[in-house]
């Protein structure tokens, strides 16, 4: 695994630079003799103590052979490295079609996490963007069953996730965020939390909704927040899944913004999703 650090300008940043040493001051000679006098206990001062949470999270790359080559970026918040104890709530999110895993760490979502986590505004969690660039090829409509058969075992085996559907969340944008909403409701033994931002729901699940619904058990129905602009192309589908949910008595969080199916509206939204999910975990 190659490591990324912080990941704006092509993911790569530079280290700003460090002030110059100041110039001792030279000592003066002196013909005259030096006056004495007593000096008070030389005291050194506390040094102010470092935390971990005084840095920010990394995030890493990630490979491994599926039915071919799957990729991934994780983000691991600050302390990881410290507190090899503590496991971590685990949250996936999807990025949109024609765009890559990196798609969320453009839109803010890492520089998000950083912030909130390091002023106690939520707890730390783990963030695992998948790769689904093959979209448009038979390998590409495989997204879904390599996301749980392959992605979410390698995680829980090579990450500190606390591996339970509870502690597990499925999010995304899009195309992303279709691929959220098949998985969440039909492997709801494995995502507690669901969220779908300006979905375009895959092709023909619109009409399983209510089929999905009524194979979750009462108590085990997911936390599922639903957004889309006012302007979205998806909007009436997205209306559909609500219409269906409120016909089912299926809890769920709706929000109808201003905006259009753009990066520009995600980008907006990004700080209120990592809001939420972490919401879910308290």
């Amino acid at each position: 695994m190659t490591l990324l650090f912080p990941l704006l300008a092509g993911l790569f940043a530079c280290s700003p630079p460090q002030p110059a040493s100041p110039t001792p001051t030279p000592f003066l000679a002196s013909t005259a003799a030096p006056t004495l006098t007593a000096a008070p206990p030389a005291s050194t001062p506390a040094a102010t103590p470092v935390s971990c949470l005084d840095h920010p999270g990394r995030v890493e790359t990630g490979r491994f052979d599926a039915v071919k080559p799957q990729e991934f970026y994780v983000y691991l918040p600050p302390c990881y490295d410290e507190d090899l104890q503590t496991r971590y709530p685990a949250l996936y999110l999807l990025h949109g079609q024609t765009y890559t895993a990196d798609q969320w760490i453009r839109l803010g979502a890492v520089d998000t996490l950083d912030r909130l986590i390091s002023a106690g505004e939520i707890e730390a969690f783990i963030v695992v963007f998948p790769d689904d660039r093959y979209w448009n090829i038979p390998f590409g409509s495989g997204f879904g069953q390599r996301l749980v058969e392959d992605i979410i075992p390698y995680i829980d085996a090579t990450y500190r996730t606390i591996p339970e559907r509870d502690r597990r969340a499925i999010g995304g944008l899009s195309r992303g965020a279709g691929w959220a909403f098949r998985l969440g409701f039909t492997r709801w033994d494995l995502f507690g939390v669901i969220g779908l931002h300006s979905p375009a729901i895959l092709q023909g699940d619109g009409s399983n909704v209510e089929k999905w619904i009524a194979g979750i058990p009462q108590k085990s129905q997911p936390s599922v927040f639903l957004d889309i602009g006012n302007r979205d192309q998806e909007l009436k589908m997205a209306r559909l899944v609500e219409a269906t949910l409120n016909e089912n008595d299926f809890a769920y969080e709706w929000h109808l913004y201003n905006g259009a199916h753009t990066e520009e509206y995600w980008r907006v939204h990004v700080d209120e999703y990592i809001r939420w999910y972490a919401e879910q975990w308290k």
